[in-house]
């Protein structure tokens, strides 16, 4: 062979082979992310071509598809009277901006890809019907999640609170309502005209008060007073401190090894004090903070490693397992000194928790002590309504022993007796507010509101977190009892009293 025809042999070899390359390269390496790209006509054709599988709570539909006479034969849509109580959990699905909430945490089942259906597809193929998906079914009871979420919304006068609320079941860790206000409309985001989704996408972005935030599982806040349960499960627990260890009620203490001094809510002496301290069920009802400071710091043995050591039993600053949706973690933060110790013991410094934590919180103590894990999703449906999985209730330990938990709810009950605003009539409730500071100077950043609680007492069915974000409507004046534990109260109310079936 002659060097010319040697060279184009060559140069022809060389560009199959590039060829080869390039295809292999695309079909194996890039074929996932060209196949998830939103730009991608055919992906969507298909997608859209199979009915999309619905998320229900009990008998209400989250989210489902209906049939449409454009080239896109599927639309998503969310119950317009429902589709903001329900965002936070349902999240959206678009063609433009892909998905997220439960529509991306359970996509393979909701889309018909994922692998139990797979049988489920060959019949469909074979009968010539077009594929579905299957169905997720939450743990949302639809009550519990409409009182949750009408109390937040009208809490703070004529716009919605910044804030939300979980509510749990104790004995198995079933998430029954989890509300984040303002919530958004996903209906927009699923239009099958990308300018709609765009403009929808856009004004989101832009709005300052974040709707699109899940509150109640991706922020953590500081959690003042509430956090008052975990430094008094840890005194108790080592028995450094019983009902009538006597405390500081001053209204005013000096952190140890500094000149910072750290006071009573308003400035206040803790009431009810004889000689000038107060028993630990008189601190613990009156939330008093100069006590809890003297507890950490004075009683508590090895104080730093003994609140730190609790809080870990009950779920902070350890991994976080997805519900499925991805949750923040929550954490004491750094606790370097005697001082820090105190500053943290009342739930400020460094502590910031999720409202889910404090949800869970509330739910172990409620439990004996016992810990579950919390889930969203009860169970998982083939498109002809068989089941697919279900979940079962999974402990996570023992944070305090049952004797300590029932210490804990006897301190609880006369907290909730303590706190502003009626309590329940009709329902024996176990509670404990806080109201936080997390002022970095802005003067338009009053404390937020908390209340954690479970009911009835002697055989709970749910407990509660509520926070609303610097104080609502009622700034530096609101507490944790006065705004958010109505709310609060009314879920518990709901669940007890036959409304929450």
């Amino acid at each position: 062979m002659n060097t010319p025809l040697r060279r184009v042999t060559l140069v022809v070899v060389l560009m199959v082979v590039a060829l080869l390359a390039n295809a292999t390269y695309i079909q194996v390496f890039r074929a996932d992310s060209l196949r998830a790209d939103p730009r991608n006509e055919r992906v969507l054709l298909d997608e859209y071509s199979r009915q999309r599988g619905s998320i229900l709570a009990g008998p209400a539909v989250m989210a489902s598809s209906i049939k449409t006479a454009d080239r896109y034969k599927y639309l998503r849509v969310y119950p317009e009277d429902l589709a903001r109580a329900y965002s936070p959990i349902t999240g959206y699905y678009s063609m433009v901006y892909a998905s997220s909430g439960l529509e991306h945490a359970e996509e393979p089942l909701l889309n018909g890809s994922d692998n139990r259906l797979f049988g489920r597809r060959i019949i469909d193929l074979v009968q010539g019907r077009d594929p579905r998906g299957g169905n997720v079914i939450t743990t949302i009871n639809p009550t519990l999640q409409r009182v949750a979420y009408q109390g937040l919304t009208t809490a703070c006068g004529a716009s919605p609170c910044h804030g939300a609320a979980v509510a749990i079941e104790p004995q198995t860790g079933k998430i029954l309502a989890m509300v984040s206000t303002p919530g958004y409309d996903p209906n927009p985001l699923a239009s099958h005209d990308p300018q709609v989704a765009a403009d929808a996408w856009k004004r989101l972005q832009a709005d300052s008060t974040d709707p699109m935030l899940n509150r109640a599982i991706s922020a953590t806040y500081p959690p003042g007073s509430t956090f008052k349960v975990i430094t008094t499960a840890a005194a108790l627990t080592q028995g450094s401190a019983d009902l009538d260890t006597r405390l500081t009620s001053s209204s005013v203490i000096t952190l140890p090894g500094t000149t910072t001094t750290l006071s009573n809510y308003a400035g206040e002496t803790c009431p009810d004090a004889t000689g000038g301290t107060v028993s630990l069920l008189q601190a613990f009802q009156y939330s008093c903070n100069t006590a809890f400071v003297m507890l950490a710091t004075q009683k508590l043995r090895n104080g730093i490693d003994a609140l730190k050591q609790m809080a870990a039993n009950f779920g902070i600053d350890q991994p976080v397992a997805p519900i499925p949706l991805a949750v923040a973690q929550s954490t004491v933060g750094t606790i370097p000194d005697t001082a820090a110790l105190g500053q943290s013991a009342i739930g400020q410094r460094d502590v910031a928790l999720t409202p889910l934590e404090n949800a869970e919180i509330a739910a172990t103590l409620a439990n004996g002590g016992i810990r579950m894990q919390p889930y969203l999703v009860d169970s998982l449906q083939a498109p002809d309504l068989t089941t697919l999985a279900t979940t079962q209730p999974h402990q996570l330990g023992q944070a305090i022993t049952p004797q300590v938990a029932l210490t804990m709810r006897q301190l609880m009950i006369a907290s909730e007796q303590h706190t502003t605003g009626a309590s329940s009539d009709t329902v024996a409730i176990a509670s404990k507010t806080g109201t936080a500071e997390h002022s970095t100077g802005r003067s338009d950043e009053a404390p937020h509101a908390w209340y954690i609680a479970y009911g009835p007492v002697n055989d709970p069915k749910v407990a509660v977190a509520v926070i609303i974000e610097n104080g609502g409507n009622e700034g530096e004046a609101a507490t944790g009892g006065s705004i958010a534990a109505p709310i609060g109260r009314a879920v518990i109310d709901a669940a007890v009293n036959g409304q929450g079936n």
